[in-house]
């Protein structure tokens, strides 16, 4: 049996209102990373192949995690400021403070998957490289580590569980930084194995580091 590991990134400029602000760990980001990585190195095992997005905030994950990783976009990030804002234009309804984001998602999934809007790619080619790369992937008797974002994890799950967009948004909404996702691979099926563990910020020491932004 194989197993594709998915991690999302390290806290980043939570207060950024654009993506290039965004795309930065901030000081917890990279601790975080650092406690990840030291707890895979010591209770996982090793990988026979380790990708990360190629955003800046999916590579300095990797770097603190001190793992070498391939650059691979297909596991970049959906463009969320771009979505939110062509939302704005179509319909009225503004971006959100980080508070108004739960209600905010669900409307942009929706919007987004029946093409009434679309920020630099289309839903449908947002998922076809997703699924690209979990295809790839997919291999019987290897390990393969992913270092992206929230979206693309959520994106994995509705492949993998067939999640319609609403779905999708409340499995993408409390994924948390650093947090592990795993699916095994049998044959030609992938088998969701574990969601959203936090294991190395399981701590009382470390409970302020448990952040979804």
């Amino acid at each position: 049996m194989g197993e594709i590991v998915l991690v999302r990134h390290g806290q980043a400029n939570s207060n950024a209102d654009n993506e290039r602000d965004y795309d930065r760990l901030s000081e917890l980001g990279h601790l975080q990373a650092r406690w990840l990585g030291e707890w895979l190195g010591d209770l996982d095992g090793g990988f026979d192949r380790i990708l990360s997005g190629t955003l800046r905030r999916h590579v300095e994950t990797a770097q603190a995690m001190g793992v070498e990783a391939i650059r691979d976009p297909r596991l970049d990030e959906m463009d969320y400021f771009n979505l939110g804002h062509a939302l704005s234009d179509v319909h009225g309804v503004p971006m959100p403070t980080a508070d108004g984001f739960p209600e905010h998602l669900p409307q942009v999934m929706r919007a987004w998957h029946a093409s009434e809007i679309q920020g630099d790619e289309s839903f449908a080619a947002f998922e076809a490289r997703i699924v690209d790369v979990l295809t790839e992937a997919a291999t019987e008797g290897r390990r393969t580590l992913c270092v992206t974002s929230a979206g693309v994890i959520a994106m994995a799950m509705r492949h993998v569980l067939d999640l319609d967009p609403r779905k999708l948004s409340m499995v993408l909404l409390p994924i948390r930084n650093t947090s592990i996702h795993r699916f095994h691979v049998r044959g030609d099926e992938m088998l969701l194995s574990g969601f959203n563990a936090v294991p190395h910020l399981e701590r009382a020491d470390r409970a302020y580091a448990l952040t979804h932004y």
